[in-house]
């Protein structure tokens, strides 16, 4: 019985790092306003959620951190979308808190100087209920699609990369066709 316990909590360990991640806000939803310092093409300078939807659509996607496998392909697959989000009106900012100190070169190397990048602060984080359960501190890797009129227009919780760029711009697209 003594081992029963340790048992129990290694399989509970086991399915929650093999579930996907869950975002606590949906599609309808107001998007959490958040301010933050971003950096592109490693130079920093503040970002406005409230400012950034004056323009259009926002594609917000959070990451677990700068310089992993995962981020770095998804970076690579944002970077390469990056202008036909610019064609739908979206601007595109990717947040993490992991590897924190190395967002500047982050936005230079592998977010190819296309897109902002910045750090998802701990109010952030908790508003957009990204957490990630394995790495205190990090994010878990969610993309939102937020509309001009600061709703959720739509979530991806995975933590694959695959998907995310498909399906926000598909959204992207979708909002614009709305207008027209």
């Amino acid at each position: 019985m003594k081992f029963a316990v340790p048992l129990i909590a290694a399989a509970t360990a086991a399915l929650l790092a093999a579930a996907p991640a869950c975002a606590a806000l949906k599609v309808g939803d107001a998007a959490p306003n958040f301010s933050t310092e971003a950096a592109l093409a490693g130079k920093t300078h503040p970002f406005s959620l409230a400012a950034a939807l004056k323009k259009g659509p926002v594609v917000l996607y959070f990451f677990p951190a700068a310089f992993t496998s995962g981020c770095t392909a998804e970076a690579h697959a944002f970077a390469e979308a990056a202008d036909d989000f610019t064609k739908q009106g979206a601007t595109l900012i990717g947040l993490t808190a992991g590897n924190a100190e190395r967002i500047k070169e982050f936005s230079s190397v592998e977010c190819r100087d296309k897109f902002p990048v910045g750090l998802a602060t701990p109010a952030t984080i908790s508003g957009y209920d990204v957490a990630l359960p394995q790495k205190v501190g990090w994010t878990n890797r969610t993309s939102y699609v937020i509309g001009k009129n600061g709703k959720i227009a739509y979530v991806l919780s995975d933590m694959a990369p695959a998907g995310h760029i498909t399906g926000t711009l598909a959204a992207v697209k979708a909002l614009k066709a709305k207008k027209g």
